[in-house]
């Protein structure tokens, strides 16, 4: 079973890895920390390293752009149910 948390751990890095390349963004440092998916009992962590300055201002406009399109959805949602 604790082998499991490790591949989902892995899962969601691919994923994050997949996200931040569609969105431009690259963090070399990005991995699963060993010390965390280690041992009998592993409790998987992603490291996502160190950035620069810019890098750190791209993923959080991608961030801010992900809510945003999110609350438009919603808003959307909620509009079309209102005038049904």
């Amino acid at each position: 079973m604790d082998m499991d948390l490790v591949q989902v751990a892995e899962e969601a890095l691919a994923e994050l890895k997949e996200g931040l390349e569609a969105a431009g963004i690259t963090l070399p440092s990005v991995r699963l920390d060993p010390v965390s998916a280690a041992g009998n009992y592993p409790r998987p962590l992603i490291d996502l390293g160190r950035c620069n300055p810019a890098t750190a201002r791209e993923l959080a406009a991608a961030l801010k752009g992900d809510r945003l399109r999110g609350r438009v959805r919603e808003l959307n949602r909620t509009s079309q149910q209102t005038f049904r």
